[in-house]
């Protein structure tokens, strides 16, 4: 007879249809993400790429916090599928990344075109080879706290953006501060 471990082990090299199937209901999402955001449009006469993503950024706060909030719908999608916490965790560390410095102006922008978190999210999800295992409340708990950092990041930018948009805007148009 085998011992617990042995059993619990065998658990997690196994992968029943039905979660590979959930799975694999991701990996689309993730793929068209990273067209669309990252890799849509290429220069001319260059291998260079890019997509929406590093555009919306041009837009003063709201560009950035729409694509975090993107790509953050993306992870849940990730989340609702099963995949294991260290996954959700790159995936998310990219994601913030990406908002951090994207909200520094010019150079926020200028990295958005190199970064490319979608893209790299969708990497990591092809390369994840783990076992199946299902989701328990731990990996939500961990997914909303992530989540929230994330949106409290967003609402910092978006503060700050507009603060930034209104000192231009009084020393463009000259109102007394």
């Amino acid at each position: 007879m085998p011992k617990p471990t042995e059993v619990q082990d065998l658990e997690w090299e196994v992968l029943p249809p039905e979660e590979k199937e959930k799975r694999s209901e991701v990996e689309p999402l993730f793929r068209w993400l990273a067209l669309i955001m990252d890799n849509f449009l290429r220069v001319p006469g260059t291998q260079f790429r890019f997509g929406l993503d590093p555009l919306m950024g041009l837009l003063p706060g709201l560009g950035d916090t729409g694509s975090a909030i993107i790509s953050a719908m993306a992870l849940i999608a990730a989340a609702r599928r099963g995949l294991p916490k260290i996954l959700l965790a790159r995936m998310s560390l990219n994601i913030l990344i990406n908002e951090a410095i994207g909200i520094i102006p010019i150079a926020g922008d200028a990295f958005s075109f190199w970064f490319k978190s979608n893209a790299r999210n969708y990497e990591l999800l092809k390369r994840h080879t783990a076992g199946t295992r299902t989701t328990t409340r731990g990996d939500w708990i961990f997914v909303a706290l992530v989540l929230a950092l994330l949106f409290v990041i967003l609402l910092v930018s978006l503060a700050v953006s507009l603060w930034l948009l209104a000192q231009v805007a009084r020393l463009l148009g000259g109102a007394p501060g």
